[in-house]
């Protein structure tokens, strides 16, 4: 089974101040809480819609196939590296043409194991997402990650929770990518 690790999307100010904004919050003494807010709102979406929001690095390891693979995260804009593990998880290089690789239109990143040599699985190196930095994510991404955070800000004393708004699902849904 694959395996993908990442860092979490930078989120920049300008996200910190939209949603500050959205809140009419002037102060910055909240700012550590809002940015948690923003954080796993914007997590919550990646989930939801099945893709990453900002361009990052991720690290998948998989098991040998000589049949093609599809990388966990998308949209994939780029394939940095792939390298063998033994199976005493050693690391070994492996030759550019001892695999392939292919981008679909899509944002699918896949590749196939040509000759492993000594290697029992691979660890792939890619860069994916949807826009470079929080300003070009798309208008409906931002507003659902900044209303979720919102809600998560004002909610959180409330003895009732009805739960996230339906706006943010809407926001987001076009976007949602289902894989069969």
């Amino acid at each position: 089974m694959a395996m993908v690790t990442s860092e979490p999307p930078v989120l920049a100010p300008l996200a910190l101040a939209e949603v500050k904004a959205h809140l009419h919050i002037t102060r910055d003494a909240d700012d550590a809480l809002l940015t948690g807010h923003l954080r796993s709102a914007a997590a919550l979406c990646e989930k939801f819609i099945g893709q990453s929001l900002l361009v990052r690095s991720h690290r998948e390891t998989l098991d040998i196939a000589r049949d093609w693979q599809r990388l966990g995260a998308v949209p994939v804009v780029a394939i940095t590296g792939v390298s063998g593990i033994t199976a005493d998880n050693g690391r070994v290089a492996m030759a550019s043409d001892a695999y392939a690789l292919a981008i679909d239109a899509g944002g699918a990143g896949r590749v196939r194991v040509l000759r492993p040599g000594s290697a029992s699985r691979i660890e792939v190196t890619y860069a994916a997402g949807l826009a470079q930095h929080w300003g070009e994510l798309p208008e409906p991404l931002r507003q659902g990650i900044v209303r979720l955070a919102a809600y998560v800000h004002l909610a959180r004393d409330g003895d009732g929770d009805a739960g996230p708004p339906a706006s943010v699902s809407a926001l987001w849904r076009p976007w949602r990518v289902v894989r069969l």
